[in-house]
C-alpha cells in the first residue's frame, strides 16, 4: 500500500508572537491535527515552523497559524515549500 503523499512547510510567523504561549499552543494544535515537525522563536522576534503532514492537515495548520492562541497577534506569515526526504516523528518545540 502506498503512503498517502506528504506536504512539508516552513512557515515564518510575525507579530505578537513570542511571550504569548504561540509555540506551546502549536504544539498542542499540531498534536490534535496529527502533523509532525517543529516550532522555535528566533531571536528577530519571528516565530518559525516546520509543518509536515497530509496538504488537508497542513492547510488546516496554516489556518490556524494565521490566528494561533488568543493574546497573539499574527501581522505575517510566510510559507515556504520544503522537498526534502527527511520525515519528522512527532511535533515538538525546539
Amino acid at each position: 500500500m502506498q503512503q498517502p503523499p506528504l506536504e512539508t512547510v516552513l512557515v515564518s510567523i510575525r507579530g505578537k508572537v513570542q511571550g504569548v504561549g504561540y509555540r506551546h499552543a502549536t504544539v498542542r494544535r499540531a498534536h490534535m491535527l496529527g502533523v509532525t515537525g517543529w516550532v522555535q522563536n528566533l531571536e528577530d522576534g519571528t516565530v518559525e515552523a516546520l509543518v509536515q503532514g497530509s496538504p488537508d492537515q497542513v492547510d488546516h495548520m496554516l489556518e490556524w497559524l494565521r490566528r494561533g492562541p488568543p493574546a497573539a497577534v499574527v501581522t505575517d506569515l510566510q510559507t515556504q515549500r520544503d522537498f526534502s526526504e527527511k520525515r519528522y516523528g512527532r511535533f515538538e518545540q525546539l
